[in-house]
C-alpha cells in the first residue's frame, strides 16, 4: 500500500560561493529516531550555479528525493528539502559532515561520511532453494483484451493431476511476481508453502514489470483487476487446476482488486485478504499517516496541520467529477496553504495526487465490491500494520460482507506482526528490511489451513 507522500519531486539549483573543499558525493549515516535506525543518504553533485541534491531513505525503499536547495559555505553545507519539512545543516571536517537533522518538530544528530557501510547479506531463511520437491512452469496469458501480455510462475504440487489453484495479486506499486520489496519476496514464500501442501499457484509479473508488457504508470486497480481476470480465464484452459476450486489471494492493494473480481466472477470459489483495505482509499491513506507520523514522533500539532491539509486535498479529489476543474482547485488551494512553495513544486504535487492510480484509489469505496462478494472470504491482517489499519479494515470487511448477507466470513488480527506479516517489534516500514523473516509461519498456517478446508 503506498504511503501518501507530500514530498515533491522537483528541486532549485541553489546559488554558492566557490569552496576549495568538494563537497559532492554520495553521503550517508544513520537517524535514530525512537529506537528505530534510518540510513540516510544525500547524493550531491556539482552544477552549473552550485550544487544539485538528492536523498535517498534506503530503509524505507524511498530514493532520488530532490532537494529544494544546497548551499555550502566556508566549510558550512545546508540541505533543505522544504515540502518534506526537512532541513539538514552540517561542518565538513576532515571528510566527515557532523550536523542536525530536522523534521516536524524533531531535531536530530545526524553525521555522515563517504565511506560506504559494507552491506552485509540480507539472510532470508523462508526463501526456497532449488530444486524444489514441486512443479514449476513459466507461463504467459493475453490481457486487456490481447492488448498486453501477462508473465508469471504456475506452480503445481506434482506435474500431473488436478489441483486447487490460488491467484496471488500483488500489493500498490510495480512488483514481479514474487512481490519482490523491501529485501523480501513475499509471493515466492507463500507460493512455495502452498505448493508444498497440496495447492497449486500462479503469481505473475504486474503489467509493464518484468517480462510482463503494457503500461503500469497509466493503470488504475480496475486494470489491475481485469489482468487478475485474465489470469482466472487462463487457469480454465490448464487440465491441473480443479476449476471448482480457483481462489484469489490478495495482499495490500491485492485485497482490495481480489473482491472486485469476486464480485463479477463465478469462478472465484474464495478468497484471503491480506491487510486489504475495507474503506475507501482517502481514510486508508489518512489513517496511515497520523499513525506511521505518531510512530516516528512528530509532534501533534504538525501531524493536525498535516492530517488537515491532506483531507481537504482528498475531499476535493472525491467530489470533483471533472479532472480539470479539479486540477485548478487543487492548485489554488496549495498555493494558498503553502505560500512559500514555488509554483513547480505546487505542480507536481498537484500531479502525484491527480495520477490515474491516485485518483481511482482515493474515490473507490471497497464496499460496494464486498457487498456482491458471495463466496468464503478469509481477511487476515497483523496487529501492528501501519499502512492499512487492522481494527478499522477487518471490521469494515467484515460489516460488508454480511450486511450483503455472506454467511462464510472470517477475520483474524494476528499480534505482533506488520503490513508484511512479519513478527516485528514496532510495525514501522524502516523494520521490513532488517527483519530476516519474509512471513510469519502461523500465519501462512492459518491461510493454508483455511484453504484446504474450504476445498475439500
Amino acid at each position: 500500500m503506498k504511503t501518501f507522500i507530500t514530498f515533491l519531486s522537483v528541486f532549485i539549483l541553489a546559488s554558492v560561493t566557490a569552496s576549495a573543499q568538494d563537497i559532492s558525493g554520495r553521503w550517508s549515516g544513520i537517524l535514530e529516531v525512537q529506537n528505530t535506525k534510518l540510513t540516510v543518504v544525500f547524493n550531491i553533485s556539482a552544477a552549473e550555479n552550485g550544487y544539485a541534491t538528492t536523498m535517498d531513505s534506503p530503509d524505507q525503499g524511498v530514493t532520488g528525493i530532490p532537494a529544494t536547495s544546497t548551499v555550502f559555505e566556508n566549510s558550512r553545507l545546508k540541505i533543505a528539502v522544504k515540502n518534506a519539512g526537512i532541513e539538514y545543516e552540517a561542518e565538513l571536517k576532515e571528510n566527515k559532515l557532523t550536523g542536525i537533522f530536522r523534521q516536524g518538530g524533531l531535531t536530530l544528530p545526524l553525521n555522515l561520511t563517504k565511506t560506504e557501510t559494507e552491506k552485509k547479506a540480507l539472510l532470508r531463511p523462508q526463501e526456497p532453494v532449488k530444486p524444489y520437491p514441486y512443479y514449476t512452469e513459466d507461463v504467459s496469458f493475453p490481457s486487456e483484451k490481447g492488448k498486453i501480455t501477462m508473465a508469471g510462475t504456475l506452480s503445481l504440487p506434482k506435474k500431473d493431476g488436478k489441483f486447487p489453484v490460488v491467484i496471488l495479486i500483488s500489493g500498490s506499486g510495480p512488483q514481479n511476481r514474487n512481490e519482490e520489496l523491501m529485501g523480501h519476496k513475499p509471493f515466492l514464500v507463500i507460493s512455495d508453502y502452498l505448493t508444498r501442501n497440496g495447492i497449486g499457484v500462479l503469481r505473475y509479473d504486474d503489467r509493464g514489470v518484468g517480462q510482463s508488457t503494457g503500461n503500469f504508470q497509466a493503470a488504475t486497480s480496475a486494470d489491475f483487476a481485469a489482468d487478475a481476470e485474465s489470469a482466472i480465464a487462463y487457469l480454465k484452459t490448464r487440465k491441473e487446476a480443479d476449476l471448482n476450486n480457483i481462489g484469489l489471494v490478495g495482499h495490500s492493494e491485492g485485497g482490495l482488486i481480489a473482491p472486485m473480481v469476486a464480485a463479477k466472477s463465478r469462478d472465484v470459489k474464495f478468497i484471503v485478504l491480506l491487510a486489504g483495505p475495507g474503506l475507501r482509499g482517502d481514510k486508508v491513506l489518512l489513517r496511515q499517516q497520523e499513525v506511521i507520523a505518531k510512530a516516528a514522533g512528530t509532534p501533534q500539532n504538525a501531524i493536525d496541520k498535516s492530517i488537515q491539509m491532506n483531507a481537504k486535498l482528498f475531499d476535493m479529489v472525491v467530489a470533483s467529477k471533472d479532472d480539470q476543474k479539479l486540477k485548478a482547485g487543487l492548485t489554488s488551494y496549495l498555493k494558498q496553504s503553502m505560500p512559500d512553495v514555488d509554483s513547480n513544486s505546487v505542480a507536481t504535487l498537484v500531479a502525484q495526487t491527480t495520477s490515474p492510480w491516485m485518483l481511482y484509489f482515493l474515490r473507490y469505496d471497497p464496499s460496494l465490491a464486498l457487498a456482491h462478494v458471495k463466496c468464503p472470504v478469509l481477511a487476515l491482517n497483523g496487529e501492528k500494520d501501519m499502512q492499512v489499519d487492522a481494527d478499522q479494515n477487518l471490521s469494515a470487511i467484515e460489516q460488508a460482507l454480511k450486511k450483503a448477507g455472506n454467511k462464510d466470513v472470517t477475520t483474524v488480527k494476528i499480534s505482533s506482526l506488520n503490513h508484511l506479516f512479519q513478527k516485528c517489534e514496532t510495525g514501522a516500514i524502516a523494520e521490513y528490511t532488517r527483519i530476516e523473516q519474509t512471513f510469519y509461519p502461523a500465519a501462512l498456517g492459518i491461510m493454508t489451513d483455511w484453504i484446504k478446508r474450504e476445498t475439500k
